[in-house]
């Protein structure tokens, strides 16, 4: 990994992040990370009072390092109170730093680097546990990550189909007309179980507090893909679902605490934290070979973690050149 100096911090926009990040290269840096690891301390949550009258806020803190390497930490925010004010209710920047001195190197936009890391991780995941022929993704919700993952998935997997589905169609429609996609077939899906019951992959990116995608629903072979749930009372897939799958997780430590996707299931007892059969360090280092025929129902549960920042935001200081 080389390490570049620089003389002051460079600051690098939604737009520059983008164009440096390009899904297929930000998957590889991401398998490279998990192969090869680094120091990742527990995120930081901490409750910052917010104004009189408006829920409280989190600020939240991910550090990483690689020895001799380089430095980063993601800093951001979740206020509530924001939506009122037009604003996003998440906040975030992440400061890239010198291993070796310190030295702070880049400034890059917090949203966009997680848009990023986030969708590549599936797609990551994927390249292990989705069928070498899956060419059909439904991906559930409509948020800023929808695209993000279907033009993720689709830079690892070529002639791929993605339909979108929403509770409101104009917004899914609006998703699979994102200029992300240009090149690539989208559409939209109206009824959600059809959808699911015909896709290879599906992919869900909502902030779902009740199981969308039923268990029943899938068919041999398929991967399912839970991205949107981030806290224990969050859920996109039910019990059946779970049953059914060989479970995955990006890391045990996050999905298996935060995940209510994974920690209700344990709590009903339809899952064992032991039977959680392989996390990406695993799956990157040829612990776990992933998938096992053709057949069988994989699942994978994200949560994020501080490497992922970490290594897209060392692909793209390099890729600029440092």
């Amino acid at each position: 990994m080389r390490l570049s100096s620089a003389s002051s911090m460079k600051i690098f926009d939604a737009a520059r992040t983008a164009e440096l990040l390009p899904w297929g290269a930000v998957v590889d840096a991401l398998e490279t990370g998990f192969r090869d690891g680094c120091e990742m301390p527990v995120r930081h949550h901490h409750r910052v009072q917010a104004p009189a009258g408006e829920p409280d806020a989190t600020l939240l803190l991910m550090p990483a390092w690689t020895a001799g390497g380089y430095l980063g930490v993601k800093i951001a925010t979740a206020f509530p109170g924001n939506a009122s004010r037009g604003l996003d209710t998440i906040q975030g920047s992440y400061i890239l730093a010198s291993g070796e001195t310190g030295e702070p190197l880049a400034l890059i936009d917090g949203a966009e680097l997680t848009l990023r890391r986030t969708a590549a991780a599936s797609a990551l995941a994927a390249r292990f546990l989705a069928r070498a022929d899956a060419r059909r993704l439904l991906v559930v919700g409509t948020g800023n990550l929808a695209p993000h993952l279907a033009g993720a998935h689709a830079a690892v997997r070529p002639d791929l189909e993605v339909a979108f589905w929403g509770r409101r169609p104009e917004r899914a429609l609006a998703a699979s007309r994102s200029s992300l996609l240009e090149g690539l077939a989208t559409g939209t899906a109206s009824d959600l179980e059809a959808a699911v019951r015909g896709a290879d992959i599906v992919s869900t990116a909502t902030l779902a507090t009740e199981p969308l995608v039923q268990g029943d629903w899938l068919r041999a072979g398929t991967h399912v893909d839970l991205v949107g749930g981030f806290t224990p009372a969050m859920r996109e897939a039910d019990d059946e679902t779970v049953r059914r799958s060989t479970v995955f997780v990006d890391t045990r430590g996050g999905a298996l605490v935060e995940a209510g996707d994974l920690v209700q299931p344990i709590e009903s007892g339809a899952l064992r934290a032991e039977e959680v059969a392989g996390d990406l360090h695993e799956l990157c280092r040829g612990l776990h070979a992933g998938r096992q025929d053709a057949s069988e129902i994989t699942l994978f549960k994200s949560v994020g973690a501080a490497l992922e920042d970490l290594f897209a935001a060392i692909l793209l200081w390099e890729r600029s050149g440092g």
